[in-house]
C-alpha cells in the first residue's frame, strides 16, 4: 500500500511540475509578442523611425518607414495622407473603412473587407481637442469584435485627411502594427499583435 501511495505522490508531483513548466505567464506572452513584432519588422525590411524624426519630416513616412509611437506602442506607416482635410476639432462624422487584418504571429489574414468596395465598414468618430472617440456602427469589425474601435486604429486619424478622393488625390491609406494593449478584445485577451492596412474616408455628403 505504501508503495502504491508513494507512486501516486510521485506521479502527482511530476504532473504539477509538467503543468508549471508549460504554464505561460503574462510576461512570457508579452515577450513572445515583442519577438513576433520584431521578426515581422525584420522580415519585411521595415525602417523604424522615432516620433521626433517623423515630426521633422512634416508627419510623413517615406517608403517602408514606420514611426514608433511611444505612448501606444503602435508602429505606423502613412502610405497616403489622403484628400480633403483632417477631422476638425468638435467635429463628428461617419467614416467609411476598408481594411485587411493579419495576425503578426503567423501573418494569416484574419478579417478583411478591403476588397468589398461597395460595402465598407462604417465608423462614427468624434474629435474634441486632441482626443478622438469612435465606435463601429456597421460592417465586419462590428459583427466580429463588437462596436468598440481598437485604440490603435485612432492613432493615425490626427495625421491624415479624411475627404473623398479627387482627380489628383486618392483616399488615405495607413499601415499599422498594433500591440495587444491597443487592439480589440480578442487581441487583448490573447496577447496577440495584429497588422492592418486601412483606408479612412468620409461618408458621401459629409
Amino acid at each position: 500500500m505504501k508503495k502504491i501511495l508513494s507512486l501516486l505522490i510521485a506521479v502527482a508531483g511530476m504532473s504539477v511540475l509538467f503543468s508549471c513548466n508549460n504554464y505561460e505567464t503574462y510576461a512570457d506572452q508579452k515577450e513572445k509578442e515583442r519577438d513576433a513584432i520584431n521578426k515581422f519588422i525584420s522580415d519585411r525590411g521595415i525602417n523604424v523611425i522615432s516620433e521626433e524624426t517623423f515630426h521633422a519630416q512634416n508627419d510623413v513616412t517615406n517608403n517602408n518607414e514606420y514611426v514608433y509611437m511611444n505612448n501606444t506602442g503602435v508602429y505606423m506607416n502613412i502610405e497616403r495622407r489622403g484628400a480633403g482635410k483632417p477631422l476638425q476639432d468638435k467635429e463628428t462624422c461617419e467614416l467609411f473603412i476598408r481594411f485587411a487584418e493579419y495576425s503578426v504571429f503567423d501573418t494569416t489574414k484574419v478579417v478583411t473587407n478591403k476588397f468589398t468596395i461597395y460595402d465598407p465598414d462604417i465608423m462614427n468618430v468624434s474629435r474634441t481637442g486632441t482626443t478622438y472617440t469612435a465606435s463601429f456602427t456597421y460592417g465586419t469589425m462590428l459583427s466580429t469584435y463588437g462596436a468598440s474601435v481598437p485604440s490603435g486604429w485612432l492613432v493615425p486619424i490626427k495625421y491624415i485627411n479624411v475627404g473623398s478622393s479627387t482627380e489628383n488625390e486618392m483616399i488615405s491609406l495607413v499601415k499599422l502594427i498594433i500591440p495587444h494593449t491597443q487592439g480589440h478584445t480578442v487581441a487583448s485577451g490573447n496577447v496577440t499583435p495584429y497588422y492592418y492596412e486601412i483606408s479612412f474616408q468620409k461618408a458621401p455628403g459629409l
